[in-house]
């Protein structure tokens, strides 16, 4: 007997995106040099791109001066006296007697104190100072650049954060995986899915290429885009990746879903069973599903010992619903002795007659008729069964088993009303009718 159930929160699953996160540099140059911007001026000209060759001003002794006493009070996380040491720098028309390095390296450091205060928005605005600068080092511009579209992400302008990393990809001979995961990331938030798979993609391949295990994000937001490009196999085959270095529940579960809708039913049984087994599955939602692919594969006993695992737990909601799957399938498991309690308890917390009528069944099946009677008639008065001609048709026949062939006779006439049971109603009636004919013949003899 094949069941089906809602998989709404599984389709919630993937589309729950884990973000890239977006880890600002406040500039690698001032990573390389220890935030120091004079050392950092040597290793930009060391590192610049021979693509293109820039004069640059030097930097002179009184101005790397103030800036080494800004820096060491950085550094202590003394930022208010920095400020003042900047400030002055420009105070007083000093803007203008320093050159166009200094000014940059004098904003560099201004960005990475208001970065060091969380205040990304003056960080953005210093950075913009550095790069307007005529004649600064490449190397300089190129890390400053990839700051500045890091800082808009930050602050979720996506489409100037997607325009600055362009920007900076013109300029970079060898853009690394990162940048284009980052890339990625802008395309994703634009919704430009396409752009966003091409660069996670190529991404990917550069790790590879290099025989690297490509990172979990990396993978997790390639797996999104294929699934909401419906892509299924491809996003199957980066699960199945996901599953190799970073096993987790979540992979397991998603898998098996999708699974599921290539018709692999035997691998999405089993992918969702690997989870349970080593009590990965510790959601309630996830418990029912499992007891449903049970269901779908003709498992009915661990359907059963799932749903009953879950509900004594507290993991899996104490419903009507889940109480009638658990009795579903004991009955399907022909434990009908295990059926009985579990439907008795559906039927208790139903609001209509349904599962009344379905519990006057499994109590005929137990030979329990009497309470077959009760339950069927209990559901009648309260309306709402699905088939009320087949719950009549049972209810006779439990009334016929316990000889009160009168109600019997009257609840098979009933059930014959409906054209679906006429057939089924007129044999019982015949059959009861040779047989009361039988008993009387003996009671002559």
């Amino acid at each position: 007997m094949k069941m089906s159930k809602p998989s709404v929160w599984l389709r919630a699953a993937f589309l729950a995106l884990p973000v890239v996160a977006v880890q600002v540099v406040v500039s690698q140059a001032q990573t390389d040099a220890g935030l120091r911007p004079m050392a950092a001026a040597v290793a930009q000209e060391q590192q610049g791109d021979q693509r293109e060759t820039r004069r640059t001003p030097a930097l002179r002794n009184q101005v790397y001066e103030k800036l080494a006493e800004a820096q060491t009070a950085a550094e202590e996380k003394d930022l208010a006296t920095a400020s003042r040491i900047l400030d002055d720098m420009l105070a007083s028309g000093g803007r203008n007697e320093l050159n166009s390095y200094e000014l940059a390296n004098v904003y560099n450091l201004y960005a990475f104190i208001h970065y060091s205060r969380e205040d990304y928005r003056k960080a953005l605005e210093a950075y913009e100072n550095v790069v307007s600068q005529p004649d600064i080092p490449l190397a300089m511009e190129i890390n400053t650049r990839y700051t500045i579209a890091q800082l808009y992400f930050v602050q979720e302008q996506w489409q100037r954060g997607v325009d600055a990393l362009l920007r900076w990809f013109d300029m970079t001979q060898n853009p690394n995986a990162a940048a284009h995961v980052l890339l990625a990331q802008g395309y994703y938030q634009l919704n430009d899915y396409n752009k966003a798979l091409s660069n996670v993609e190529k991404a990917i391949s550069m790790y590879r290429e290099k025989d690297r295990i490509p990172k979990e994000q990396w993978l997790n937001l390639a797996r999104f885009l294929y699934f909401e490009k419906n892509e299924v196999d491809k996003a199957v085959a980066v699960l199945e990746e996901l599953l190799t270095f970073y096993p987790d529940k979540q992979y397991w579960v998603q898998l098996s879903h999708l699974y599921g809708e290539q018709k692999r039913d035997s691998l999405q049984l089993s992918a969702m069973e690997t989870a349970y087994v080593q009590d990965m599955l510790d959601k309630g939602t996830e418990q029912v599903t499992m007891a449903y692919l049970y269901l779908n594969s003709e498992v009915p006993y661990k359907a059963a010992k799932v749903m009953d695992k879950g509900l004594d737990a507290g993991d899996i909601e104490d419903t009507s619903k889940n109480w009638e799957v658990l009795g579903n399938a004991w009955r399907q498991a022909q434990e009908i002795d295990r059926a009985i309690p579990a439907m008795e308890k559906a039927a208790a917390k139903s609001e209509d007659g349904e599962l009344y009528a379905r519990l006057g069944n499994i109590y005929l099946d137990g030979e329990q008729y009497n309470k077959a009677i009760d339950a069927i008639n209990k559901g009648l008065q309260r309306g709402g069964i699905k088939r009320p001609d087949t719950a009549r048709l049972v209810l006779g026949m439990a009334y016929f088993n316990v000889g009160q062939y009168d109600n019997a006779r009257q609840a098979f006439q009933a059930a014959g009303r409906d054209k679906r049971s006429a057939q089924y109603a007129r044999q019982w009636i015949q059959y009861m009718d040779s047989e009361l004919d039988r008993q009387k013949k003996l009671q002559e003899s």
